[in-house]
């Protein structure tokens, strides 16, 4: 603690700024129910609404009755009001680094919105940044809060869990923690281990790019796969069957993923700002993204060589980024959706997850009018799907083979 301030100062332990969201969330669940006094500020009243009933606005699996708990015995609080920043000892900043539409990351967004909540930033506080950052944004939120005349720590520990497996890798997998200053270090340290199982100390540059390459390294291996994919259904072969021939018994090959969309907010997002930090000098990651996001390109080439699509109604089952989730962001179903809406005579979706698309229609409807099929996000509820239809399964989530 700095200068004349002490944990009793504050009314709350931690407050996680964009805390409805699917990063911001589950965090601010987890510490509260480890037994920390937690605070939400989020700018969406209707999430804050949401969540203050004791509603999750997504599926997070294992998060709903913590969640109730927690508003229940009063170690979480929900609000709109940015006054709620000013309360608390630690303040956790879940906005991430978007890209444009040119894909260039936008390095301001995170001081920009930490702008909103300045004033009610204080001496004694430490600021930790949480999402995946632009290099170099920790040092100028840095500068930023030494501009406000403030004494007060700023770290970043970027989260590192799986959407929908929070409330498990929270407490399970290692922490990152980085500041500038043994002091910083040592209060982020405190305060993660509360649920890391292990911490992991580096500088923040050093951990800005520990970040980001790990995302990146996730997306390339999936472009990997789906370059090899396209190879073999080129030459009337089964990517699939292949995969797991050579991955038995065979522990060097036991991380080559199935082909598939490679998609969501942070792979593709997270490529793009490493390229433009190595100044556009990345044609790895550059045809990885050519790669993944042709995919839904590919996918409907291939099947207008087999099918005259104009005369046909396509069915996509699943819009989600991923199977099991609800989340739409970045998905590449509604890519593919574009390019079917332009080749096809109609186009029909179903998802079973996805509560936030009007225009969705029942799976039994998808089923009954399509004369095509194509899983868009491999949801567990299609491993059974039976159909006379032809269906496009690039996922083999049908364990039929994956030959278009």
């Amino acid at each position: 603690m700095t200068g004349s301030q002490t944990k009793d100062d504050f009314d709350l332990d931690v407050v996680v700024i964009g805390g409805c969201g699917h990063v911001g969330l589950p965090l601010a669940i987890a510490f509260a129910d480890r037994g920390a006094r937690v605070g939400i500020y989020d700018v969406s009243s209707e999430a804050v609404a949401l969540v203050s009933a004791g509603q999750m606005p997504f599926a997070e699996s294992g998060a709903a009755e913590p969640l109730r708990r927690a508003l229940a015995d009063g170690t979480l609080t929900v609000s709109a009001d940015p006054a709620i920043v000013a309360d608390a000892e630690h303040v956790i900043v879940v906005i991430g680094t978007p890209v444009d539409e040119h894909l260039n990351p936008d390095q301001a967004a995170v001081p920009n919105a930490l702008g909103g909540c300045a004033s009610y930033l204080r001496t004694g506080q430490i600021l930790i940044l949480r999402s995946t950052v632009y290099p170099g944004v920790t040092a100028k939120v840095e500068k930023m809060i030494a501009g406000l005349g403030i004494e007060m720590d700023v770290a970043f520990c970027p989260e590192r869990i799986a959407e929908g497996k929070a409330m498990t890798e929270l407490f399970e997998l290692p922490q990152i923690v980085s500041a500038r200053t043994p002091r910083g270090v040592q209060r982020a340290s405190a305060l993660f281990g509360l649920l890391a199982s292990s911490l992991v100390v580096m500088s923040p540059e050093e951990a800005e790019l520990a970040k980001l390459y790990t995302n990146v390294w996730r997306y390339i291996k999936f472009a990997t796969a789906n370059q090899l994919y396209m190879m073999a259904n080129d030459q009337g072969l089964d990517y699939e069957r292949i995969r797991q021939g050579l991955a038995q018994d065979y522990p060097r090959a036991a991380d080559l993923p199935s082909a598939g969309f490679a998609a969501g907010p942070c792979l593709f997002k997270d490529t793009m700002q490493l390229a433009a930090y190595n100044q556009n000098n990345f044609p790895l990651g550059h045809a990885a993204m050519a790669i993944n996001e042709g995919m839904p390109l590919y996918l409907v080439h291939r099947l207008e060589q087999r099918f005259d699509l104009s005369a046909m109604t396509v069915g996509i089952l699943g819009m989600a980024f991923k199977g099991g989730s609800d989340d739409t962001r970045s998905s590449l179903s509604y890519k593919l959706k574009r390019i079917l809406a332009f080749k096809a005579g109609t186009v029909l979706c179903a998802d079973p997850h996805v509560t936030t698309d009007p225009n969705l229609v029942p799976m039994s409807e998808v089923l009954a009018r399509s004369d095509l099929l194509v899983i868009g996000a491999p949801h567990p509820e299609y491993r059974e799907l039976k159909t006379d239809k032809p269906v496009a399964d690039i996922w083999n989530i049908l364990r039929t083979g994956v030959a278009l």
